[in-house]
């Protein structure tokens, strides 16, 4: 019916997020019922297929799975189906690449080690501010954060490890990275301290987008 709307309303739709069973928590695998998800994915595929024919919908609407970045457990059935019926996915991933930049910056050098330091100690002591908009799409268990005077004493691979999304590393911290990951707002605020490091790190800090990107999420969902 929503796509019918969108039809008669002439509205230019190129992608259609419906919402899928499971848990899609920010920035981390998912969580669920996985062969439920696999039905519910193709049935909403078909139905777009249906209203591209026969309600005149752009013939490049793509189906789009809000939050669906890093959710490898069903990237494998995604790019399944999107290959059985020859369609496209939409999947936005402006979130992982925020997390690749701190990354980066704590793998740069020292500079850019204390600045990612300084962002996850802040969100740590404003937790509750920062998740507050986000308490539907985030699970952080406070007993599972590292406290802040023991990651001051991290290395910059110490930081990475526990924030890169490697499932079954043994630094992996999916709490760490959902604090973080809500904690873009304490960037924000240094401004062009933390614009500034970026640039002048860019090449290793383009290196963890780029791996993240292409490794991570394009060959899992494209079978490349």
């Amino acid at each position: 019916f929503i796509l019918k709307m969108i039809a008669d309303e002439q509205i230019p739709a190129r992608t259609f997020a419906p919402k899928f069973t499971g848990r899609f928590n920010k920035g981390v695998d998912y969580v669920g019922d996985v062969e439920q998800f696999a039905r519910e994915f193709e049935q909403d595929v078909l139905v777009i297929d249906y209203a591209v024919k026969h309600f005149g919908l752009p013939e490049n609407l793509k189906l789009s799975v809000h939050s669906g970045s890093d959710k490898f457990t069903i990237y494998p059935i995604i790019a399944e189906i999107i290959k059985k019926h020859d369609k496209g996915i939409h999947i936005k991933t402006a979130g992982t690449t925020w997390l690749e930049e701190v990354i980066g910056l704590a793998l740069s050098g020292e500079e850019g080690l204390m600045v990612a330091k300084e962002i996850y100690i802040n969100a740590f002591n404003r937790k509750e501010e920062l998740c507050e908009p986000y308490a539907d799409v985030i699970d952080i268990a406070d007993s599972r954060l590292p406290l802040p005077e023991d990651v001051t004493r991290w290395t910059g691979e110490k930081f990475a490890n526990t924030l890169r999304h490697i499932p079954g590393h043994q630094d992996y911290n999916p709490d760490f990275r959902q604090l973080i990951h809500v904690g873009y707002k304490v960037a924000a605020e240094m401004g062009e301290r933390f614009t500034g490091l970026l640039k002048k790190y860019s090449d290793i800090v383009g290196q963890c987008v780029e791996e993240n990107i292409y490794e991570r999420h394009f060959k899992r969902l494209f079978e490349l």
